[in-house]
């Protein structure tokens, strides 16, 4: 079964799903296949980029000579937050599924609207978020749902990268409040650190947040200097109900965190057993056991993901790799045949995502805990 693809925004993630598409026959025993038909972009050198793919039979500056083209079923729209709610309404309206960049609206009033419209339209959305597709993050969450930690003591989750400690990088749209949203870096990162506890039932029921800035200004890569005004470092203190128990629950979403490379990590501490992942040691999974000593045990991983590949189970899984798990995740869901396994992060997790960051930016301002 084939399903056309349309894509609005075909820069860095554009072309990422598109090499994804492109070795969809590593998946073993795969129903549905993703047959990208049309890309939408403003930059002229971007849509040249995909003359490459044979099935991209048109490429467009104006999205909405794609959303018009009824070939196109779902549509995958990768652009600036602010463009998020006018652009994912607009697809919804066309008649389209719709699989969505986070953090799914610029802010929780425009969530709340995307949310609405696809309660009124009845269309198929998800959030793009993939890291969750990783081994470790798999078997993080089946260890937490396993009911074998005992009672759960604390619960870290996040997402740190360096980039932004060079202050010479030019300032992007995600480094300006109008484009990226008040939320800064909770809207870059935030859903990373919050979908494997939201889809674990812990939403935080209350928050006091911390939040930083870095460099107020950065070079406009025209020689001139651009200010700069997005939160670049948040952490979230939650606490959450588990089990009948209140827990520490924290969010870290960091842009300025020393030696660190898009850096995804979980960890979850109980009376009886624990768990902890992180991308820096991808293959690493750390289990802990209480016994008359006590332990921290590491296992390394293979290729054991979800959705089967014709990849050795002794390799090493990527992001490349877990863009195409979340794709397989999604076409599949869309057909009704997930059958259990682990699903994208969905709108009203989105729209959960945004009342945490809406909670975190009161919070910091009034130097106050927030009750959601």
């Amino acid at each position: 079964m084939n399903v056309n693809i349309g894509i609005i925004g075909g820069g860095l993630m554009g072309r990422e799903i598109t090499s994804a598409f492109a070795r969809w026959c590593a998946l073993v025993d795969m129903p549905v296949t993703p047959v990208l038909k049309a890309v939408a972009d403003l930059n002229p050198e971007v849509l040249e980029w995909f003359e490459k793919i044979p099935s991209v039979t048109q490429r467009v500056s104006d999205y909405r000579e794609l959303l018009a083209n009824d070939e196109i079923e779902v549509v995958y729209v990768a652009v600036p937050h602010h463009l998020h709610k006018e652009i994912y309404l607009d697809v919804l309206k066309a008649g389209k599924d719709l699989f969505a960049e986070k953090p799914f609206g610029i802010d929780l009033k425009a969530a709340e609207t995307i949310c609405e419209v696809i309660g009124e339209t009845g269309r198929f959305v998800r959030c793009s978020s993939e890291m969750p597709f990783l081994p470790g993050g798999q078997r993080a969450f089946e260890v937490a749902r396993s009911g074998k930690l005992g009672r759960v003591l604390e619960v870290v989750s996040g997402f740190h990268h360096a980039s932004d400690l060079d202050p010479t990088k030019a300032a992007n749209w995600k480094r300006i409040s109008a484009t990226c949203g008040e939320g800064g870096v909770l809207n870059d990162l935030g859903m990373h650190a919050c979908h494997l506890p939201l889809r674990l039932g812990w939403a935080p029921k209350r928050v006091f947040a911390q939040l930083q800035k870095g460099y107020p200004e950065r070079p406009d890569g025209r020689g001139g200097k651009v200010d700069c005004d997005t939160w670049d470092n948040a952490l979230v203190h939650g606490w959450s109900e588990i089990d009948g128990a209140e827990v520490p629950v924290r969010l870290e979403m960091k842009r300025l965190q020393p030696g660190a490379t898009n850096t995804w990590f979980i960890e979850i501490r109980g009376t009886e057993g624990g768990v902890r992942y992180s991308t820096a040691d991808t293959k690493g999974l750390w289990l802990f056991e209480r016994e008359k000593e006590q332990f921290w045990k590491r296992s390394e991983l293979g290729f054991e993901t979800a959705f089967k590949t014709v990849t050795g189970g002794i390799f090493e899984v990527g992001f490349a790799d877990v863009i195409q798990q979340m794709w397989a995740s999604f076409l599949l869901e869309r057909e009704g045949l997930l059958d259990g396994r682990f699903g994208c992060a969905t709108p009203d997790e989105a729209l959960e995502s945004h009342r945490i960051f809406a909670a975190a930016l009161a919070s910091h301002e009034n130097s106050e805990v927030v009750e959601l």
